[in-house]
C-alpha cells in the first residue's frame, strides 16, 4: 500500500471513529492528522557540512578558465518586490540593493518570464531547456494527503470562491512523492557542465524527485545540500517572527506539516544552522572558498520568500512598523535574500574570480496570491496559479563583468527555458545529441555580439487543460475547462487589461494553430493532476470572490 494510500485509511479511520462520538470537524482533523504524521519524523542535531575541495593552486588563472556559474533562484517573489523596477515592498519602503547592484552591473532581461506559473515546472525547465510537452514533467508533485487537505480546508472555510475539486481515484497508482521526479533521461543544465570539468554544487530547495535517479546527486551534481522540510526556522524559535495565514488552505499545510531539516548527499536529515536564507548562504560561501581555484556551478535555489512566512527577529525590526504584520515578515524575509546576494557578490570579489564569474538571478514564478499582499505583482494582474502576467513575469539578471556590460538591457521577451543552452554556451558546452532543446542562446544579446538565437521564436506554457502562447507582442490563453480564450495585445495592453479574443478572430486563429502544433505529438504527463481550484485573478485570497470577478481553474 502506497503513503498516500495508508494516510488516507487513516484519516478515513479516524473521521469514522470521532464522527460516530459527535467530535468530528473534517479540516481540524485532518491538520491534526497531517500534524500527527510530520511529527514523526527523526531529525538529528545539527551538524557541520564537510564540502569538497578543489585544488590548493589553480591550473591556470581565473580569466583563461571556463566562467564559474552561480545561478540564485528565489522562490514566489513578486516582480515589484525589487526596487531595480522601481517598486518594492510596502510601496518601496523595503529596497533590494544588493539585487539592484547585481542587475545594474550587467544585463536585465526586461520582458522575462518563468516557465510556468508554479514552482516545480519552471525548475525542470531550468535544468534542461524543455517545454513539459517534451518532458511531461507537467504539474508540480505535492507531498501526501496535499491535494485532499486543501480542497477539504478550501471548501470548508470558503463559501464565496466554487469548490475546489478533488479526485481521490485519480491518485490510485501516483508514484510516491520522492519518485515524481525529473525523468532520469533528460539531461540537466548540471550534466552538460559536469562534461567541461565543472563540479557542481546544489544548495536548497529542488523539488525534483529525490528517488532513486531523481536526487541531485543522480542529475549531475556532485554535492548537494538539500532542503527536506518546510520551515525557515523551528516555528518556537527564539529569533522567529511568524506570520499564519488562516484565509490560506496551503499556509494551514504547511504549519501542519512542517518541520526544519535538510541532508547533505543524501544522507540522514538533520537540523540546518539557523535562517535557512542566512545558513544556505554561509554555505555557499564555503563552496566558493572551496572551488576558487577550478570552474564550479553553484545552485543557490533559496526557499525564500514562499510560506510559510518566517522572519529572523533582527530582519523584522530592521524594516520598521510596517502594516500588516504579515507584510512586514515578508518584507523581513526579502531582506535577507538580499543580503545572501550581497554575500556572494563580495566573497567572489574576495577571492579574486568576480570576473569571470556569471551570476544569474530569477525566481520560480510570480508572487503568489494567498500571501494576501494584493501589490507583489503590480502592475500586472495575475498571481501564482495563474499565466496572466503577473503568475509568470519574473527578474532575470545576469552578471558577468569579463563579457556583458554594465547596463546592459534586453528587451526582447526570454524565459526559464532559455537558461539551460545559455549556460551551456556561456561554458563552452555541447548540447546533449539527439535531444530537442526548446530554450535559445540569450548570450549574443547579453553580450552585445548580436541578437539571442530565433528571437521571434513564440514562448509556450501549459497546465493541463490550462494553454498559452505568446508570440512577438501577442498573448493567447485557452482554459479549455471554462471553454474561455484571453487574447491580448502586450505592446498597447502590457498589463491584459482588454480581451481581443472577440474582435480578433485572426489573431486568435493564427495563436491557436500554434498553440495546437505546440501541442500535437506531445508527452503526456508524468502522472495525472487530482485538484482543480479555481483561482481569483484580480484578487488576493485574502479578498472575497464576487459576482463578476474574473478566475481561471487550474489543475494539479
Amino acid at each position: 500500500m502506497k503513503r498516500w494510500q495508508k494516510w488516507t485509511l487513516g484519516i478515513g479511520i479516524a473521521a469514522a471513529a470521532l464522527g460516530g462520538i459527535g467530535y468530528f470537524n473534517q479540516t481540524a482533523l485532518t491538520l491534526a492528522f497531517v500534524e500527527y504524521r510530520a511529527g514523526k519524523t527523526e531529525i538529528a542535531e545539527h551538524r557541520p557540512v564537510e564540502w569538497q575541495h578543489g585544488p590548493a593552486q589553480a591550473e591556470a588563472p581565473s580569466d583563461e578558465r571556463p566562467p564559474n556559474i552561480v545561478f540564485i533562484l528565489f522562490d514566489d517573489l513578486g516582480i515589484n518586490d525589487l526596487s531595480t523596477f522601481g517598486g518594492g515592498v510596502a510601496g518601496g519602503a523595503v529596497s533590494t540593493p544588493h539585487i539592484d547592484q547585481l542587475a545594474a552591473e550587467g544585463a536585465i532581461f526586461t520582458q522575462a518570464y518563468s516557465g510556468s506559473a508554479t514552482c516545480a515546472v519552471s525548475r525542470a525547465q531550468l535544468m534542461t531547456g524543455r517545454y513539459p510537452t517534451r518532458t511531461g514533467f507537467e504539474y508540480t508533485p505535492t507531498r501526501p494527503g496535499f491535494g485532499r487537505v486543501v480542497a477539504s480546508v478550501n471548501n470548508d472555510i470558503r463559501d464565496d470562491l466554487p469548490p475546489t475539486e478533488y479526485r481521490a481515484e485519480a491518485e490510485v497508482g501516483m508514484p510516491d512523492y520522492d519518485d515524481m521526479g525529473l525523468p532520469t533521461e533528460e539531461v540537466t543544465i548540471a550534466e552538460v557542465l559536469k562534461e567541461r570539468g565543472y563540479h557542481n554544487v546544489h544548495i536548497g530547495k529542488w523539488h525534483l524527485g529525490t528517488g532513486k535517479g531523481f536526487h541531485p546527486n543522480e542529475q549531475g551534481f556532485d554535492e548537494s545540500l538539500l532542503m527536506t522540510h518546510l520551515l525557515h526556522l523551528p516555528e518556537d524559535d527564539p529569533d522567529v517572527v511568524n506570520a499564519k495565514q488562516e484565509f490560506d488552505p496551503i499556509d494551514r499545510f504547511l504549519w501542519a506539516s512542517g518541520r526544519y531539516g535538510t541532508t547533505f548527499n543524501n544522507g540522514k536529515v538533520f537540523e540546518p544552522g539557523g535562517y535557512l536564507a542566512d545558513y544556505w548562504t554561509d554555505e555557499a560561501v564555503k563552496v566558493i572558498e572551496a572551488n576558487r581555484n577550478r570552474p564550479f556551478f553553484l545552485y543557490l535555489a533559496h526557499w525564500g520568500v514562499h510560506t510559510p512566512l518566517q522572519a529572523t527577529r533582527s530582519d523584522y525590526e530592521a524594516v520598521g512598523d510596517i502594516k500588516p504584520h504579515r507584510l512586514r515578515v515578508y518584507a523581513a524575509m526579502l531582506r535577507s535574500l538580499d543580503r545572501s546576494v550581497g554575500r556572494v557578490m563580495a566573497k567572489l570579489e574576495a577571492e579574486g574570480i568576480a570576473d569571470n564569474t556569471i551570476i544569474v538571478l530569477s525566481s520560480d514564478n510570480g508572487g503568489a496570491g494567498y500571501l494576501g499582499l494584493p501589490d507583489v505583482n503590480a502592475p500586472y494582474r495575475g498571481f501564482k496559479i495563474n499565466f496572466f502576467e503577473g503568475g509568470i513575469r519574473v527578474p532575470l539578471f545576469a552578471r558577468w563583468p569579463a563579457r556583458i556590460a554594465a547596463g546592459t538591457r534586453i528587451d526582447t521577451p526570454a524565459a526559464h527555458v532559455d537558461v539551460m543552452p545559455t549556460l551551456a554556451a556561456a561554458a563552452g558546452g555541447a548540447l546533449p545529441q539527439g535531444v530537442a532543446i526548446d530554450g535559445r542562446n540569450l548570450l549574443p544579446a547579453a553580450t552585445g555580439q548580436g541578437l539571442m538565437e530565433r528571437p521571434d521564436a513564440p514562448l509556450f506554457w501549459n497546465s493541463g487543460y490550462y494553454k498559452v502562447v505568446r508570440a512577438q507582442n501577442w498573448k493567447l490563453q485557452v482554459n479549455e475547462k471554462q471553454g474561455k480564450s484571453w487574447l491580448f495585445d502586450l505592446a498597447n495592453d502590457p498589463t491584459e487589461q482588454v480581451n481581443l479574443a472577440e474582435k480578433r478572430t485572426d489573431k486568435l486563429a493564427e495563436l491557436q494553430a500554434l498553440l495546437n502544433a505546440h501541442h500535437k505529438g506531445r508527452k503526456p504527463p508524468l502522472y495525472p493532476s487530482i485538484t482543480d481550484s479555481a483561482i481569483m485573478v484580480d484578487k488576493t485570497l485574502a479578498e472575497r470572490f464576487e459576482p463578476g470577478d474574473e478566475i481561471i481553474y487550474w489543475p494539479n
